[in-house]
Protein backbone atom coordinates (compact mmCIF):
# COMPACT_ATOMS: atom_id res chain seq x y z
CA UNK A 1 0.00 0.00 0.00
CA UNK A 2 1.01 3.81 -0.69
CA UNK A 3 2.59 5.80 1.94
CA UNK A 4 0.34 8.09 3.56
CA UNK A 5 2.83 9.90 5.62
CA UNK A 6 4.23 13.28 3.87
CA UNK A 7 1.03 13.50 1.37
CA UNK A 8 -1.08 16.84 1.26
CA UNK A 9 -4.35 15.79 2.18
CA UNK A 10 -7.83 17.31 1.04
CA UNK A 11 -11.01 17.04 2.84
CA UNK A 12 -14.33 18.64 0.86
CA UNK A 13 -15.57 21.99 1.68
CA UNK A 14 -18.69 20.53 2.88
CA UNK A 15 -17.20 19.56 5.63
CA UNK A 16 -16.23 22.76 7.50
CA UNK A 17 -14.83 22.07 10.35
CA UNK A 18 -16.44 18.87 11.18
CA UNK A 19 -14.69 15.84 11.83
CA UNK A 20 -16.73 13.45 10.20
CA UNK A 21 -15.41 13.34 6.78
CA UNK A 22 -13.13 11.69 4.59
CA UNK A 23 -9.21 12.84 3.57
CA UNK A 24 -8.29 12.15 0.25
CA UNK A 25 -4.17 12.65 -0.67
CA UNK A 26 -3.01 12.00 -4.04
CA UNK A 27 -0.07 9.76 -3.69
CA UNK A 28 2.90 8.92 -6.28
CA UNK A 29 2.43 6.89 -9.30
CA UNK A 30 -0.97 8.68 -9.84
CA UNK A 31 -2.80 6.93 -6.86
CA UNK A 32 -5.49 8.15 -4.75
CA UNK A 33 -5.90 7.58 -0.95
CA UNK A 34 -8.41 7.72 0.86
CA UNK A 35 -9.02 7.86 4.70
CA UNK A 36 -11.00 8.71 8.05
CA UNK A 37 -9.94 12.00 9.29
CA UNK A 38 -11.27 10.74 12.62
CA UNK A 39 -8.41 7.67 12.62
CA UNK A 40 -5.70 8.82 10.63
CA UNK A 41 -3.23 6.30 11.40
CA UNK A 42 -5.88 3.57 10.75
CA UNK A 43 -6.44 1.89 7.90
CA UNK A 44 -6.58 3.57 4.31
CA UNK A 45 -8.01 2.27 0.79
CA UNK A 46 -6.17 3.20 -2.57
CA UNK A 47 -7.43 3.85 -5.90
CA UNK A 48 -5.74 3.43 -9.57
CA UNK A 49 -7.06 6.08 -11.02
CA UNK A 50 -9.63 4.59 -13.58
CA UNK A 51 -10.86 3.13 -9.71
CA UNK A 52 -11.59 6.64 -8.84
CA UNK A 53 -12.98 8.53 -11.76
CA UNK A 54 -15.27 5.52 -11.78
CA UNK A 55 -16.02 5.55 -7.75
CA UNK A 56 -16.39 9.58 -8.04
CA UNK A 57 -18.68 9.62 -11.27
CA UNK A 58 -20.91 7.33 -9.45
CA UNK A 59 -21.17 9.69 -6.67
CA UNK A 60 -22.09 12.09 -8.90
CA UNK A 61 -25.04 10.57 -10.02
CA UNK A 62 -25.96 9.41 -7.04
CA UNK A 63 -25.68 5.72 -7.22
CA UNK A 64 -25.01 5.36 -3.86
CA UNK A 65 -28.04 7.64 -1.67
Amino acid sequence: MANHANAKRFKSSHSGAHSNCIEVPFLPNCLVGVRDSKNPSGPALVFTPAEWSAFTAATTRGDFD
